[in-house]
Parts: C-alpha cells; structure tokens; sequence
C-alpha cells in the first residue's frame, strides 16, 4: 500500500513539473513574438516616413523643375515683360516724348499689368527674332508679326488677332505702271530681312533689298536706291499717302493675305495667359477702343 501511494506521489510530482515547464515554454514564446512585432512595426514606421520624405523630396524637386519652365514665373520673379519689337507705326512707334505707343504696345503694356508686372520695349533685329526669344534677351515678339511657318515651328504662338497683307509701295507718278505682279519683274524691291514680305517677293523670284525694318524699306524708295518697297498693309495705310510722312508714295497691289500673332519661347505658359487676356479684352471692347485709337479696328479679328 505504501508503495502505491509512494508511486502516485512521484508521479503527480512529475505532471506538476511538466505543466510548469510547458507554461514557461508558452509565457517565453509569446513574448518572442511580441517582440518581433514590435521590431515589424517600428520597421514599417522607419520604411513609411523614408518613403514620405522621399515623396516630398520628389514632389519639391518636380515643383522647381516645373517653376523653372515657366515664363510666368520668371518674368514675374524680375516684375518685366520685355517685349521685342521695330518701329513700326500704327503697331509699335514712338510719340513725341520718346514713349512707345500704337496697338500693339498699348495692348503689351495692358497685359503686362494683368500680370502683375511692367513692359519694356527692346527694339530688335527683326531677323534675328527667334535667336533674341531663345536666348532671353526678350519674352515674346509682339510686333505685327504674320504667322508664318518659321514663325510657328520656331516659337508658340497666340491666337491670330488682326489680318494683314503685303502690299506694294511705288512713287504715285508711276504707280499706274505696277497693277500686278508680272509688272514688278524688273523692280529692285527693299523689305525687311526676316520678314513676311521679304518671303512674299522672293516666291515672286523678284530682286530684293533686305533692310533692318520696314521704315528703312521706304526711306529706300525716298532716296531713290530702290524702286518700290513692300511692306504690311497696315503699316502703308498709316505711312504713306496724303497727310503723312511719305505723300508721293502709294500702294497698288496686295501680293497676300495673313494674320498677326504673338511669339513666345517654345513651352511658354504665357501663350495660354495672353489668348485668355485677348478674348477678355475682345469681349470688354477695350481691345476694339485701343484699335480704335490707331484706325486698325477693320483689322480685327474675333477672339
């Protein structure tokens, strides 16, 4: 008997023991594995905000890059809109104070002030226009400018805003002589280098005068170094003529029709800006009383 009880002793003493080491065992591996969560988290914590900075880091680089691209950032961080142009009256000239005025500057001025910044006028070499726009020396080329194809390929443009043509400019006394364009075969013709009529009379396959602007075009016809000129239309109808500066000079014929437009650096975010500030002024009729001003309203065209 004592045997037996000897014997169930030990072996409750033995099922205590193995319950003692099989709940160590669990309390152990259960604080294991709260450990290891524990690391998990505080990793997943470290991974996520590396990645928020890394994030951030991009979006700010992406925000600079795009900053750096955009021509409305520039010309407002040094507060000037430099506006490349000639003498070139009712568009762009000079009044009696030396200020430049017409239609063109009149409306560059009122767009540089609907963004918050001041126009400056930089007179060019209209053949180097492009080279002038790429290289920063201006912000956009606002100068009765015909859309050509070089002028298009070369810079982004506005929408049209006046029609124009290229006509020919002669002495009065012989202008009877010139009415159409298998007349001006033997004329010695000044344009201006770069421009729409400098490529209208070389298509003709008639000798030309490349001259710095289209001003010096007539003054070549005053001097008599050449036999006519062509320029624009609208320029002739405020140059030449009775009451004007060249009264034994008239224009016959058109050898074209175009459209004006504005050039800005390829990418520019401005173009979408001025096409906006062209369609608000067209609406408001403060486009038409500027055009007005200068006897350019039939040039006009719808915005």
């Amino acid at each position: 008997m004592k045997k037996n009880i000897a014997l169930m002793l030990a072996l409750l003493m033995m099922a205590s023991l193995t319950a003692c080491s099989s709940s160590s065992d669990s309390t152990s591996d259960t604080t294991a594995a709260e450990t290891v969560a524990e690391t998990d988290s505080e990793t997943t914590a470290a991974e996520t905000e590396a990645a928020e900075i890394e994030v951030s880091e991009e979006t700010t680089a992406a925000e600079s890059a795009a900053a750096e691209d955009s021509d409305l950032v520039y010309i407002q961080e040094k507060g000037t809109l430099v506006v490349g142009i000639t003498d070139f009256e009712p568009m762009d000239y000079k009044d009696a104070d030396g200020n430049w005025i017409g239609f063109d500057a009149d409306m560059a001025t009122a767009f540089a002030e609907s963004l918050g910044v001041e126009v400056e006028f930089v007179e060019i070499d209209w053949d180097n226009k492009i080279l002038e726009l790429d290289g920063k020396t201006i912000d956009c080329v606002w100068n009765g400018m015909t859309l050509t194809s070089e002028v298009t390929s070369s810079m982004d443009c506005s929408n049209a805003y006046c029609n124009n043509a290229q006509v020919l400019i002669v002495s009065s006394d012989v202008a009877d002589q010139y009415q159409d364009t298998d007349s001006l075969a033997d004329l010695t013709i000044a344009v201006e280098a770069g421009s729409a009529g400098e490529e209208v009379v070389t298509e003709l396959g008639i000798a030309t005068t490349a001259v710095s602007s289209q001003a010096d075009a007539l003054m070549e016809i005053a001097a008599g170094t050449s036999d006519a000129a062509v320029i624009d239309a609208l320029m002739a109808a405020a140059m030449v003529g009775e009451g004007t500066g060249y009264e034994d000079l008239t224009y016959t014929i058109s050898l074209n029709s175009e459209e004006y437009g504005v050039g800005f650096r390829i990418g520019s975010d401005l173009v979408e800006l001025l096409n906006e500030f062209f369609a608000t002024s067209y609406a408001d009729g403060s486009m038409l009383e500027i055009a007005e001003t200068y006897g350019v309203q039939a040039a006009l065209i719808e915005q």
